[in-house]
């Protein structure tokens, strides 16, 4: 890609070590083979892109090749958008109606449009639950009712998405990067008083003197062929392979 067909950067946030997001997150106007969301995944093409990735990948079981669809999904949709509102004071308009999603050709996420470049806040946002709010009031719930669908489970949805808020909130936040367990994952309840999808799905434990992030709920990446194992994050013992 030359320099003039590279999408306009949306946020300052994604420069330097996070250059990568420009082409995760952009105006929807930029981004080539858009679709909006709601169509996306309405009209069948969330479907032909799990059939597409099973071809490629050579999976045979369904709940693991959409799990796994899932994580390109939620690290695309999530690094950036909190990377943007800590770094840069930033709220991108990430509602779920007002999205488009690209593929590449696998069949695997390859970028988010936004409708505009949102607004740029008085103070960066630091507390958890309000940094992660708008993307789960607006966006989130959406998403995994939709994953949901196609036989996996909202928790194997949530947890899914909770390790790459937890990486990106401890890229960008005052928290040590390896403990103690966030807000965000310890509290059974919402700020509104709803139940937090979040709660247990990120833990950190000591092992041998090391503060090492465990999951909740497997993602099932083991049951893919040539998929490596994500070590000790992993939720079954038996998966915790040396990385």
């Amino acid at each position: 890609m030359n320099m003039q067909d590279r999408p306009r950067d949306l946020s300052p946030a994604f420069s330097g070590e996070h250059s990568w997001c420009r082409d995760k997150m952009m105006l929807s106007e930029d981004l080539a083979g858009g679709v909006p969301l709601p169509a996306f995944f309405r009209d069948g093409g969330f479907q032909r892109a799990i059939d597409r990735y099973a071809e490629v990948c050579g999976g045979s079981d369904r709940r693991a090749i959409v799990s796994m669809w899932s994580l390109y999904y939620f690290s695309g949709l999530s690094i950036p958008y909190l990377l943007a509102r800590r770094l840069a004071a930033q709220a991108l308009p990430v509602a779920f109606e007002e999205m488009t999603i690209a593929l590449d050709d696998a069949g695997l996420p390859r970028a988010f449009g936004v409708p505009h470049a949102g607004t740029i806040e008085s103070e960066i946002e630091t507390e958890s639950f309000a940094t992660v709010g708008p993307l789960l009031e607006t966006h989130l719930g959406e998403a995994v009712m939709r994953l949901k669908a196609c036989g996996i489970s909202a928790k194997l949805c949530w947890n899914n998405a909770a390790v790459y808020i937890d990486y990106a909130l401890r890229l960008t936040g005052e928290e040590p990067s390896g403990g103690p367990d966030l807000p965000l994952f310890l509290r059974g309840c919402l700020p509104d008083g709803g139940v937090n999808p979040f709660c247990g799905c990120v833990t950190y434990l000591d092992e041998e003197g090391e503060q090492v992030a465990r999951r909740k709920v497997c993602c099932l990446r083991y049951m893919l062929p040539g998929i490596p194992s994500c070590g000790k994050l992993c939720a079954l013992p038996s998966q915790r392979n040396p990385q």
